[in-house]
């Protein structure tokens, strides 16, 4: 479980007791076939919702594999599943049947549950719920003080859960993600009906059962960190080359790719292009002078693998002009907000209504803007408004790039009134 952006206390933060320790006590790593299908039993005798978290080793390790899986059910109480040495947790997913599960950020851990062989038949995000619910701050310990009034501590979050044995501190902070998940979850559950969102959360947390992770991105290494310092295209390809041959690198050694050669040093190598181990060195000298927080990573993998840096940014001098990678690519996603006024000011006109509508509403309701609708999705339809332009024909738009009915039925009317013409100008 890791802590969301922007939910840091204040100096003005009460104070509240701190949950420091599982009612319970600090359950056993489950790491063998027997324990595993004891605990499945219990688990299956059990009713009610069931809690869930998973923790990852992101930073350390390549990919984003779970390598703890926590439980707790009432009447069950607390397991903690090492996914490494358990990694099918089917007998899990058959004694926890079609019950609720109750997760916060469900979208940081489906993915790796389900590589596990745990997929939810129905779910409530806590995290998503206290979105929509107008919770200022929505990370696991701020929600737990909103409706518990107990401070959970987020100390370990960021530390590397494929160390083995893991630390007794670290399982009771595990255990603890997951001790009042339930109790939060009905809290959650009488505000969000009390505000009349309940329907709305449902909708979105049934939409979060079919998740299987972020869309894959073509070209991936277009997304490494200071691509807008690239000077041309055969410094554009030396990026692709180095970030493709820093990716088997991390791939074969369980590396997280960052800690391999860090984006800066990759774009620092794709601008000077070095030819020798000397001049490698060099640059990489260079750019632990300007960011000494970069410097033992950047050292560490120009060093280690200088031959294979080299190789890719020789490959990449030897490619002739048509070999060379697009300096950028084509997407059918809209053009930047920017560019509407000058390319399609009757579409500018649109975003523009349309965006005051929901804002208004958002700030009534007490909703972030991006939760009434998906910023990317709001774009897509004002920027090619389907024709005909009807009542109908906009809904039928919405729902195909996965709107709910609840958010189709907030924004479509806003759409079907928005101006059709672009705004008069004085001459």
């Amino acid at each position: 479980m890791s802590v969301e952006q922007g939910d840091e206390p204040t100096d003005e933060s009460p104070t509240y007791p701190v949950l420091e320790a599982p009612a319970d006590g600090i359950p056993d790593v489950i790491a063998d076939e027997r324990e595993l299908q004891r605990a499945a039993e219990t688990i299956a005798a059990a009713t009610g919702p069931v809690a869930l978290d998973a923790e990852r080793a992101a930073g350390f390790r390549y990919g984003n594999r779970a390598y703890l899986v926590q439980l707790r059910r009432e009447g069950a109480g607390t397991f903690l599943f090492d996914p490494i040495a358990l990694p099918d947790l089917t007998p899990v997913q058959e004694a926890i049947g079609d019950a609720e599960w109750v997760l916060h950020a469900a979208t940081q851990d489906l993915p790796c549950l389900a590589e596990v062989g745990m997929h939810p038949h129905a779910l409530f995000d806590t995290e998503l719920g206290s979105r929509l619910a107008g919770l200022p701050r929505v990370g696991l310990a701020a929600v737990i003080e909103h409706y518990l009034g107990i401070s959970l501590a987020k100390e370990h979050s960021a530390a590397d859960w494929s160390t083995r044995p893991l630390p007794e501190p670290w399982l009771t902070y595990a255990a603890l993600d997951v001790e009042v998940l339930v109790e939060v979850r009905n809290k959650l559950h009488a505000d969000l009906d009390a505000q009349g969102k309940l329907d709305w959360a449902l909708q979105d947390f049934a939409a979060l059962t079919s998740f299987a992770g972020p869309r894959q991105r073509t070209d991936p290494w277009r997304r490494t960190s200071g691509m807008h310092r690239i000077k041309n295209k055969r410094a554009i390809a030396r990026v692709r080359e180095l970030w493709l041959t820093r990716d088997e690198i991390a791939q074969a050694s369980d590396t997280a790719p960052g800690r391999v050669l860090p984006d800066a040093m990759i774009v620092e190598l794709a601008n000077t292009a070095p030819r020798t181990a000397e001049a490698l060195r060099q640059a990489g000298s260079s750019l632990r002078t300007k960011s000494r927080s970069r410097a033992r990573a950047a050292g560490r993998g120009t060093n280690r693998y200088a031959d294979r840096w080299l190789d890719a940014i020789a490959r990449v001098a030897a490619m002739t002009e048509s070999e060379l990678p697009p300096a950028t690519v084509r997407s059918d996603a809209p053009p930047p907000q920017r560019a509407w006024a000058d390319r399609r000011p009757e579409a500018a006109a649109r975003l523009t209504y349309v965006r005051e509508r929901l804002s208004e509403f958002s700030e009534a309701e007490h909703v972030p803007l991006e939760n009434l609708i998906t910023p990317d999705t709001l774009r897509r339809v004002l920027w090619t408004p389907p024709y005909p332009f009807s009542d109908k024909e906009i809904r039928d738009r919405l729902e195909q790039l996965g709107a709910r009915p609840w958010q189709v039925d907030l924004v479509a009317p806003y759409i079907l009134e928005a101006p059709t013409e672009a705004p008069a100008t004085d001459e």
